[in-house]
Protein backbone atom coordinates (compact mmCIF):
# COMPACT_ATOMS: atom_id res chain seq x y z
CA UNK A 1 0.00 0.00 0.00
CA UNK A 2 1.13 3.42 -1.06
CA UNK A 3 -0.07 6.65 0.40
CA UNK A 4 -0.64 8.45 -3.43
CA UNK A 5 -3.13 4.90 -3.90
CA UNK A 6 -5.24 5.70 -1.18
CA UNK A 7 -8.75 6.60 -1.69
CA UNK A 8 -12.15 5.95 -0.40
CA UNK A 9 -13.88 3.09 -1.17
CA UNK A 10 -16.55 3.37 -4.51
CA UNK A 11 -19.73 4.85 -3.54
CA UNK A 12 -18.79 6.46 0.15
CA UNK A 13 -18.42 9.88 -1.44
CA UNK A 14 -20.45 12.42 -3.25
CA UNK A 15 -19.31 15.08 -5.19
CA UNK A 16 -20.93 18.31 -3.53
CA UNK A 17 -23.72 19.88 -4.98
CA UNK A 18 -22.97 23.59 -6.01
CA UNK A 19 -26.25 25.56 -5.39
CA UNK A 20 -26.88 28.94 -6.41
CA UNK A 21 -25.28 28.48 -10.24
CA UNK A 22 -28.25 28.78 -12.64
CA UNK A 23 -31.10 27.05 -13.74
CA UNK A 24 -28.95 25.00 -15.65
CA UNK A 25 -27.43 23.53 -13.13
CA UNK A 26 -30.60 22.14 -11.37
CA UNK A 27 -30.15 23.74 -7.93
CA UNK A 28 -30.45 27.89 -9.14
CA UNK A 29 -32.15 30.81 -7.81
CA UNK A 30 -33.50 29.50 -4.47
CA UNK A 31 -30.78 27.04 -3.98
CA UNK A 32 -33.49 24.37 -2.67
CA UNK A 33 -34.57 26.22 0.08
CA UNK A 34 -38.06 26.35 -1.52
CA UNK A 35 -39.94 29.66 -1.33
CA UNK A 36 -39.44 32.36 1.71
CA UNK A 37 -39.95 31.22 5.94
CA UNK A 38 -36.99 30.47 7.92
CA UNK A 39 -35.75 27.61 6.21
CA UNK A 40 -35.21 29.78 3.71
CA UNK A 41 -32.92 32.50 5.18
CA UNK A 42 -29.22 32.28 5.78
CA UNK A 43 -28.55 31.38 9.78
CA UNK A 44 -32.54 30.75 10.13
CA UNK A 45 -33.01 27.75 11.92
CA UNK A 46 -34.02 26.46 14.72
CA UNK A 47 -32.97 23.75 17.61
CA UNK A 48 -33.76 20.08 16.41
CA UNK A 49 -37.22 18.57 17.27
CA UNK A 50 -38.62 21.96 17.13
CA UNK A 51 -42.70 21.81 15.27
CA UNK A 52 -42.91 25.24 14.97
CA UNK A 53 -44.61 25.06 18.36
CA UNK A 54 -46.47 22.47 18.08
CA UNK A 55 -45.92 19.61 20.72
CA UNK A 56 -42.45 17.61 19.56
CA UNK A 57 -42.56 14.37 18.98
CA UNK A 58 -40.28 13.30 22.13
CA UNK A 59 -42.58 15.45 24.77
CA UNK A 60 -46.17 13.47 22.78
CA UNK A 61 -44.63 9.98 23.78
CA UNK A 62 -45.07 9.06 27.14
CA UNK A 63 -41.75 8.38 29.14
CA UNK A 64 -40.16 4.44 29.45
CA UNK A 65 -38.66 2.78 31.32
CA UNK A 66 -36.93 2.58 34.75
CA UNK A 67 -33.25 2.99 35.64
CA UNK A 68 -32.52 1.90 39.23
CA UNK A 69 -30.16 3.66 41.31
CA UNK A 70 -29.44 1.17 43.87
CA UNK A 71 -28.22 -1.59 40.61
CA UNK A 72 -25.12 -0.05 41.08
CA UNK A 73 -24.34 -1.26 44.79
CA UNK A 74 -25.90 -4.70 44.21
CA UNK A 75 -24.36 -7.72 42.56
CA UNK A 76 -25.51 -11.10 41.22
CA UNK A 77 -23.05 -13.95 41.81
CA UNK A 78 -23.76 -17.55 39.72
CA UNK A 79 -23.46 -20.56 41.52
CA UNK A 80 -20.35 -21.77 39.41
CA UNK A 81 -18.17 -18.47 40.13
CA UNK A 82 -18.02 -19.30 43.82
CA UNK A 83 -15.24 -22.06 42.60
CA UNK A 84 -13.07 -18.90 41.20
CA UNK A 85 -12.85 -18.27 45.03
CA UNK A 86 -10.24 -19.32 46.98
CA UNK A 87 -11.41 -19.06 50.85
CA UNK A 88 -12.68 -20.51 53.36
CA UNK A 89 -15.35 -18.66 54.27
CA UNK A 90 -16.97 -16.43 50.97
CA UNK A 91 -18.02 -12.82 52.26
CA UNK A 92 -18.46 -9.58 50.11
CA UNK A 93 -14.45 -8.94 50.52
CA UNK A 94 -13.41 -12.30 49.12
CA UNK A 95 -16.03 -12.19 45.95
CA UNK A 96 -14.52 -8.77 45.53
CA UNK A 97 -10.97 -9.89 45.81
CA UNK A 98 -11.37 -12.54 43.20
CA UNK A 99 -13.13 -10.42 41.00
CA UNK A 100 -16.10 -12.08 40.99
CA UNK A 101 -18.15 -8.67 42.16
CA UNK A 102 -17.52 -5.08 41.38
CA UNK A 103 -15.57 -3.25 43.95
CA UNK A 104 -18.63 -0.44 44.16
CA UNK A 105 -21.13 -3.60 45.27
CA UNK A 106 -22.80 -3.29 48.81
CA UNK A 107 -24.54 -6.30 48.16
CA UNK A 108 -24.32 -9.77 46.42
CA UNK A 109 -26.52 -12.41 46.05
CA UNK A 110 -25.72 -15.85 44.85
CA UNK A 111 -28.07 -17.74 42.09
CA UNK A 112 -28.46 -20.95 40.77
CA UNK A 113 -26.71 -20.78 37.76
CA UNK A 114 -24.28 -23.56 36.88
CA UNK A 115 -22.48 -26.20 39.49
CA UNK A 116 -20.63 -25.94 42.56
CA UNK A 117 -17.95 -28.86 42.78
CA UNK A 118 -16.62 -27.62 46.25
CA UNK A 119 -18.17 -27.16 49.77
CA UNK A 120 -18.27 -23.45 51.08
CA UNK A 121 -19.45 -21.20 53.38
CA UNK A 122 -21.16 -18.26 52.78
CA UNK A 123 -21.48 -15.39 55.57
CA UNK A 124 -23.20 -12.30 54.79
CA UNK A 125 -23.93 -12.90 50.94
CA UNK A 126 -27.82 -13.88 50.18
CA UNK A 127 -28.78 -17.09 48.29
CA UNK A 128 -31.86 -17.77 46.39
CA UNK A 129 -33.73 -20.73 47.37
CA UNK A 130 -32.32 -22.94 44.85
CA UNK A 131 -29.16 -21.99 45.14
CA UNK A 132 -29.12 -22.33 48.86
CA UNK A 133 -30.38 -25.86 48.10
CA UNK A 134 -27.11 -26.29 45.80
CA UNK A 135 -24.57 -25.47 48.26
CA UNK A 136 -26.19 -27.47 51.14
CA UNK A 137 -26.18 -30.60 48.92
CA UNK A 138 -22.33 -29.95 47.52
CA UNK A 139 -21.32 -29.83 51.48
CA UNK A 140 -21.45 -26.09 52.27
CA UNK A 141 -23.36 -24.05 54.82
CA UNK A 142 -25.18 -20.49 54.62
CA UNK A 143 -24.13 -18.05 57.80
CA UNK A 144 -26.81 -15.00 57.95
CA UNK A 145 -25.38 -12.60 59.88
CA UNK A 146 -27.75 -10.23 61.65
CA UNK A 147 -27.90 -6.34 60.03
CA UNK A 148 -27.05 -3.67 62.34
CA UNK A 149 -30.02 -1.52 63.92
CA UNK A 150 -29.51 2.49 63.98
Amino acid sequence: MRLNTIKPAAGSTKVRLRVGRGASAGQGKTSGRGVKGQRARKGGYHKVGFEGGQMPLQRRLPKVGFRSAMKASRAEVRLSELNKVDAAVIDLAALKAAGVVPIFATQAKVVLSGELSKAVTLRGVGATKGAAEAIVKAGGKIEVVEAKQG
